[in-house]
């Protein structure tokens, strides 16, 4: 009898440690899924992954350039735009766009600091224009691009000669980001049309 109540513990505290080890190898990656891509927003949040799509957000619309392609959903983003490669280039570009609720993201300058330390010997240019009423903050950075991916936004290679083309948006509901990446000749290749999507931009009132 005693030797069947041994073997029966035994078991128990085998399963135990079995189901133990489950849920600490489940864990991470269930965190490392949440991590990936754009940094987190904060607790309590209402959840925008791949939210509205389209190309309208916090009071703001634009205009897609012809020949600029939606991507897939990506987590944080209203939405992605993919732009073709110049001529030479093995990748195209990406433009993504950004929104984090009113009065969330961070500040402007904030912002663009952040785009900057994205890139090694940085050579950023910064500029302010009004569009329809509404403020528009841009930025062209040039160097080597540390790509953020993976969690925590943590660098996944460097990329010489690449560039990055960005706008923060002082729409009616808040911020709104639109963050174009890509080798540099993609990027001068796609600069009209970055230009001209900016030049779109007015609010959902506009007629």
């Amino acid at each position: 009898m005693n030797r069947l109540l041994l073997v029966a513990a035994a078991a128990s505290i085998v399963l135990v440690g079995c189901n133990k080890n489950r849920q600490q190898s489940e864990a991470p990656k269930e965190l490392q899924s949440q991590q990936q891509g754009e940094p987190q927003m904060p607790p309590g949040h209402p959840d925008i992954s791949a939210a509205s799509g389209g190309n309208s957000v916090a009071g703001v619309q634009w205009a897609v350039p012809t020949g600029w392609k939606e991507g897939p959903p990506k987590q944080m983003r209203v939405a992605t735009y993919v732009i073709p490669a110049a001529a030479g280039d093995e990748e195209g570009g990406e433009l993504g766009v950004f929104y984090f609720g009113s009065g969330q993201g961070g500040d402007v300058q904030t912002n663009i600091d952040r785009w900057v330390g994205q890139f090694e010997n940085a050579r950023p240019n910064q500029t302010a224009k009004t569009v329809n009423g509404m403020k528009v903050e841009l930025i062209t950075i040039a160097g080597t691009y540390l790509s953020p991916s993976g969690p925590m936004m943590q660098s996944s290679g460097k990329k010489e000669n690449y560039k990055l083309l960005g706008a923060i948006v002082a729409a009616p509901e808040g911020s709104v980001f639109f963050k174009l990446t890509g080798p540099e000749k993609t990027v001068n290749a796609a600069r009209k049309d970055f230009d001209g999507l900016v030049g779109s931009l007015a609010t959902d009132s506009t007629d």
